[in-house]
Order: C-alpha cells, then sequence, then structure tokens
C-alpha cells in the first residue's frame, strides 16, 4: 500500500512538471532584446540625450519600455549592448562550430527571435544561448565603463580605497580596474527585464542568465605595471582587468556539458514562488539600493530532476527538457538539419561523420581551394601575397 502511495505521488508530480513545462514553453518576455545585435550599425547611438532616443524603427521594436528607458538615462550603453550582443553570438557559433546545432541565427524581422524557435523550448542550447548573452552584456558594459564611452559610469576605483595597513605589500592599487560591479548590475536590469521568477521557465532564464554574470565576475584577475628608471620596480600599481571573452565562453561551453536537468518543487507549485535558499551567484555584486522584492527575484534553489542529484551551483546552466536531435530540418521547431554539413570522417566526436549525419553516410569530394600564401612584408606598410591552388578532400552529411 505504501509503494502504491509513492507511486501515485511520483506519477502525480512527474505529470505537473510536464504540465508546468508545457505551460511555460514560451521563451520569456525578455529575449527580443538579442535582435540588437542585427538590427543595422548602431551608428546613431551617440551622442544621446534623455529626451530623445534616436535609433532605427527595427532597433526600436526589440527594446521592452524600462530598456529604452535604461538606454535613455545611461547615454552610450546602446552601443556597448550591441557590442556585447554581436560578441556572444560570435562565441556561441564558435563554441558549437563542430556539433548538429551550431547557433545559427535568423535575419532579423519584428517580432521574430533572433536564434529563432529554439529558445521556445527550455533545453541545454537555450540555457547556453541565455547565459553568455547576459555574460557578454556584463563583459561588454564593464569595459565601456573603464574605457569611458558611457557617461554614468567610470573605471572602478573602489580597490584604492580599501585601507590595507595590516598587509604588507610590494604593490599598491591603481589604474583603471574594469567596472564589474556597474557592469553586473546594468545586465540584471536590463537583460532580465520581462523575467519575474513567476513560472519554472523564467526562473530557469534568471538562473543562466546569473550564472553568465558569474563566470564574468569570477574570472576577474589582477595586473600589474612597474614604474622607476632604467626598469627598476620602485613602485608597482595593479588593478583588476577582466578576463578575454573567450575564457568565458569556454568555461560555459565546460558548463553546458554538464548542465543540469531541473523540475518544478511542490512548493512552486503550492505558494508560486520559489524556495528561500540563497542564490550565491546574486549576492556576490548587488546594489545596495534594491529593496527586499527585488533581491526575491534572485532568491531561489531550482529542483533536480533526478533526485539522487545534488541541485545546481550559482555558476551551473540548468534545463528543463532534453534537447532535440537536430539530425532532421523541423520549420516547426526553427531546425536547419545537418544535410549538407562538413563533417571529419577520422573524428570520433562530435564533429566526426557518425554522429554528424546521424548514420545518414556522407559523400566525399575533391576541390580546387584558392588561398594567399608566402605573405611576405615589404617596407613600409604592405603585404604582398601569392596566390596557391592546393586540392582538398571535404566530407559533406548525405
Amino acid at each position: 500500500m505504501r509503494l502504491l502511495v509513492l507511486l501515485t505521488a511520483l506519477s502525480v508530480t512527474v505529470h505537473a512538471s510536464q504540465a508546468e513545462i508545457t505551460r511555460n514553453k514560451n521563451r520569456g518576455r525578455g529575449s527580443m532584446w538579442w535582435g540588437i545585435a542585427k538590427a543595422g550599425e548602431p551608428n546613431n547611438f551617440l551622442p544621446m540625450s534623455p529626451a530623445a532616443l534616436p535609433m532605427e524603427p527595427s532597433l526600436y521594436g526589440t527594446l521592452r519600455r524600462k530598456q529604452r528607458r535604461l538606454a535613455r538615462e545611461n547615454p552610450g550603453v546602446l552601443m556597448a549592448v550591441a557590442r556585447g550582443a554581436s560578441q556572444a553570438i560570435n562565441e556561441c557559433q564558435y563554441q558549437f562550430r563542430n556539433r548538429r546545432w551550431n547557433c545559427s541565427t535568423k535575419n532579423f524581422l519584428r517580432g521574430k527571435n533572433l536564434f529563432g524557435k529554439i529558445v521556445d523550448r527550455g533545453c541545454r542550447e537555450t540555457a547556453f544561448i541565455y547565459a553568455v548573452t547576459s555574460a557578454a552584456v556584463t563583459h561588454s558594459i564593464a569595459r565601456a565603463c573603464s574605457e569611458g564611452s558611457i557617461q554614468s559610469c567610470s573605471c572602478d576605483y573602489t580597490h584604492q580605497s580599501r585601507l590595507s595597513s595590516a598587509t604588507v605589500r610590494d604593490w599598491e592599487w591603481g589604474g583603471c580596474s574594469d567596472n564589474i560591479g556597474y557592469g553586473f548590475k546594468f545586465s540584471r536590469e536590463f537583460v532580465d527585464t520581462g523575467e519575474r521568477g513567476r513560472n519554472l521557465r523564467e526562473k530557469m532564464n534568471l538562473h543562466n542568465n546569473e550564472a553568465g554574470r558569474a563566470h564574468v565576475s569570477s574570472e576577474m584577475r589582477q595586473e600589474c605595471k612597474c614604474h622607476g628608471m632604467s626598469g627598476s620596480c620602485t613602485v608597482k600599481t595593479c588593478w583588476m582587468r577582466l578576463p578575454n571573452f573567450r575564457m568565458v565562453g569556454d568555461t560555459l561551453k565546460d558548463r553546458f556539458d554538464g548542465a543540469s536537468r531541473v523540475m518544478v518543487s511542490n512548493s512552486d507549485r503550492t505558494r508560486g514562488n520559489s524556495n528561500s535558499i540563497g542564490n550565491s551567484a546574486s549576492n556576490s555584486v548587488h546594489d545596495h539600493r534594491e529593496g527586499p522584492l527585488r533581491r526575491h527575484r534572485y532568491n531561489f534553489q531550482l529542483k533536480p530532476y533526478n533526485p539522487e542529484h545534488k541541485p545546481p551551483g550559482p555558476k551551473d546552466l540548468v534545463y528543463l527538457e532534453p534537447s532535440p536531435p537536430f539530425c532532421e530540418k523541423n520549420p516547426k521547431l526553427g531546425i536547419l538539419g545537418t544535410h549538407g554539413r562538413a563533417c571529419n570522417d577520422t573524428s570520433i566526436g562530435v564533429d566526426g561523420c557518425d554522429l554528424m549525419c546521424c548514420g545518414r553516410g556522407y559523400e566525399t569530394k575533391e576541390i580546387m581551394a584558392v588561398e594567399r600564401c608566402a605573405c611576405t612584408f615589404h617596407w613600409c606598410c604592405e603585404v604582398k601575397c601569392q596566390v596557391c591552388r592546393t586540392k582538398k578532400i571535404i566530407h559533406t552529411c548525405l
């Protein structure tokens, strides 16, 4: 009898979870801003006055009201956000260049999502998209502050104001540190617009957004420079520097491979909000002006789908449902399929012809490639190259 009750409870939980995923399939209301990367060159973003927001109509339609207000109040941020969105796309396509899903994007149209319909599903690929775009905006804004291209922020000088008389050092804080605090806070305000955390899909989006920001913040590194006569290090000043974004992309790709599947918990279904366990990534950088309700949006712990697995950490990526196979073209899901994709016939990895072609087989062709070669530098300021023709063998999926 007890076993029957447990099985019945488990069945109810599974059905409730699937129903929750079905109800919350939509990508969330804050992802349309991704189109800012493909809406044309943002040459008309600066200068920008609080009274007007000059931009192309197609670009204007990608932003929500709050995002437009943030752009008006912080002249220069739209250029940085657009640069971050473009950086996220390039990094995503680099990381997945040898996989069935290669992070393809669509031509931006009003009301359409830049990454296509795959983001309507709460799968691993969607988790990576949210994390890498959030991370890229954090990275781009923090760097733009230190470069002086945003009027409402500058270098981070908080390190220089810290007293450390108890510590004996052979260096001192100086220079211009990248403003990760401002970048983290602005990314929350801009990227998370529309994600209120009211359902499981919005919680997934918020968690992955925070994970992306946490990876940028945790990878900040100290750089130093020596000052003195004849190269002597009489005085050494140090500052905090953002990592190369490729490093962030690599770590997020590792998190993608080990992403955690999550589900709605009983407390979420009964109370309509999240558990009281805090998310440490959200507490690493926050503004003292944020109220209790504002902070509560990030104050949750998602429940693992497999009860034997530990709950996801603040830097883990989370997803709700398995990924589609991406083998065949599926316009309904926005999947291009792998027909005609290049593959590596000697690899046993994801780029190998067996996996890339989904067992359909592949064809081999010999082509004549024309490339520049034997390049030499001529004084001054000219590089001359020869044109070489070489035979190459390529393999493409049937």
